[in-house]
C-alpha cells in the first residue's frame, strides 16, 4: 500500500497517511503526494468535503521521517527542495476549495502539527498528543506554518508551544485553539466524518465562497475591497441562492445543486 493514499467515498474524499510502521512519520514522497491528491479530490464533482486522517497507525503523525534528514538537509540547496515540497503541500490543503477538515488520533507532532493547521477545522480524540519541535532540533518553524498557528492561537501561545516544545493534551489544545472539537478516545474520525455531513448538508457555493471570505480578509481584505464586495453579490446570482430562498419561504429542507 502506498504511504498516503486518497480514497474517495461520494461526498467525502479522505486524505490516508499511511505508514503504520512509523506512526506516520512524513517523508519527502508524502509531502509531494498531497498537491495532487487535493487537486484530484477537488475535481471530482461528487465530493463536498476533504478529510485527512491517520488511518489505521494509532497517530494522525510523529513528524518528519528524521531517517531523511541527512539526504534532504545535506545542502542548502535540498534543504530548500525540501522545505518547497512541504510548502507547496501546506499551500495545497489551505487553499483547497472544497473544505477540510483534519481527524486527529495519537501522536500529531512537528510536521503532523503543520498538516492539521492547514486544514480548516481539526477535531481530535481525547489521547492525541501535540507539540511542534524545531526548538529541540536547532531550527526555526517555518514562515507559513508559523503564521496558520498564530493565527489559530495567538502569539503567546504560539511562542510558549515553540519555545518550550513541550506535548500537550487534546483538552489543552483544545482550550488554547489548536483543535476546534474534541471526541472520544478513538473517535475523532467518526465525529469528523458527522462533522463534514452537516457542512454537506448545506450549501456547498456558501461553504467555499465562506472559505474564500475568510482567507481573504486574513490576508488584508478590507470591508470595502472589491474583492469581498464581488464575492458577497456573486452569492445573489448562484443557483443555491435561487433554491435556499424559495425553499425557506415553502419551509421544505433546499435541495441544493451547486457542485
Amino acid at each position: 500500500m502506498p504511504p498516503i493514499r486518497l480514497d474517495l467515498s461520494g461526498t467525502f474524499a479522505e486524505i490516508v497517511l499511511n505508514r503504520p510502521e512509523r506512526r506516520n512519520a512524513l517523508s519527502v514522497a508524502m509531502w509531494r503526494a498531497i498537491p495532487g491528491l487535493v487537486a484530484e479530490a477537488n475535481a471530482d464533482r461528487q465530493v463536498k468535503l476533504i478529510l485527512i486522517h491517520g488511518g489505521a497507525a494509532g497517530a494522525f503523525a510523529a513528524g518528519a521521517d528524521i531517517s531523511e534528514f541527512e539526504t534532504i538537509y545535506a545542502t542548502p540547496e535540498t534543504a530548500r527542495a525540501s522545505g518547497q515540497s512541504i510548502a507547496a503541500a501546506l499551500d495545497a490543503i489551505e487553499t483547497s476549495e472544497k473544505p477540510v477538515i483534519a481527524a486527529i488520533e495519537g501522536a500529531c507532532v512537528g510536521g503532523g502539527v503543520s498538516l492539521a493547521m492547514a486544514a480548516d477545522l481539526r477535531v481530535a480524540g481525547a489521547g492525541a498528543k501535540f507539540g511542534v519541535t524545531p526548538g529541540k532540533l536547532g531550527l526555526v518553524y517555518p514562515a507559513g506554518d508559523t503564521r496558520r498557528l498564530l493565527a489559530a492561537i495567538g502569539p503567546g501561545a504560539t511562542k510558549d508551544l515553540l519555545f518550550t516544545g513541550r506535548i500537550i493534551g487534546a483538552s489543552d489544545a483544545l482550550a488554547i485553539g489548536l483543535i476546534d472539537r474534541l471526541a472520544e478516545t478513538g473517535a475523532a474520525l467518526q465525529a469528523a466524518r458527522s462533522w463534514a455531513s452537516e457542512i454537506a448538508a448545506t450549501s456547498q457555493w456558501s461553504a467555499r465562497a465562506i472559505k474564500q471570505m475568510i482567507r481573504g480578509l486574513q490576508s488584508g481584505w478590507q470591508d470595502t475591497s472589491p474583492e469581498a464586495e464581488a464575492l458577497f453579490l456573486e452569492g445573489f446570482a448562484n443557483e443555491d441562492f435561487q433554491e435556499g430562498y424559495r425553499a425557506f419561504l415553502a419551509k421544505r429542507p433546499a435541495a441544493f445543486t451547486y457542485r
